[in-house]
């Protein structure tokens, strides 16, 4: 994905929560697949992957447990929320909670709420103004 934006965004991280470490890399390139598809994302996102720390036993090489996104002006909390509440929908009763991070460091949690609340949520995070 590259960003169609002047070189300014947000960058934030995106992790999910799931109990196995291999469930979450798949349900993360399945995130990624998703927010690729995203014609709105893929216009004013970057996405990029970021490996973790930690390896299995006996794995080898690192793991794929962040999705980083560079949002770009086009790219709103709301047009985050809707992405991944709609996948989050795709996945089921076990679909796995999504920890963003915002350049702050601050953070939330998605998991069974709206898109408006979702939305709520990223706009703490991105330090967005509510639409009026």
């Amino acid at each position: 994905m590259k960003a169609s934006n002047s070189g300014q965004g947000v960058p934030v991280r995106l992790r999910l929560s799931t109990g196995e470490v291999a469930a979450a890399e798949e349900e993360l390139r399945s995130l990624h697949t998703w927010l690729s598809a995203d014609p709105h994302a893929r216009r004013h996102a970057d996405l990029r992957w970021d490996t973790a720390g930690r390896m299995p036993d006996g794995g080898m090489g690192g793991l794929l447990d962040v999705l980083s996104l560079v949002i770009g002006s086009g790219f709103s909390a709301a047009s985050l929320a809707v992405s991944v509440t709609q996948w989050r929908a795709t996945r089921g009763g076990n679909a796995p909670a999504v920890s963003v991070e915002g350049p702050d460091g601050a953070r939330v949690t998605i998991s069974d709420v709206s898109a408006d609340e979702a939305e709520r949520l990223l706009r703490i995070v991105l330090s967005e103004q509510p639409d009026r």
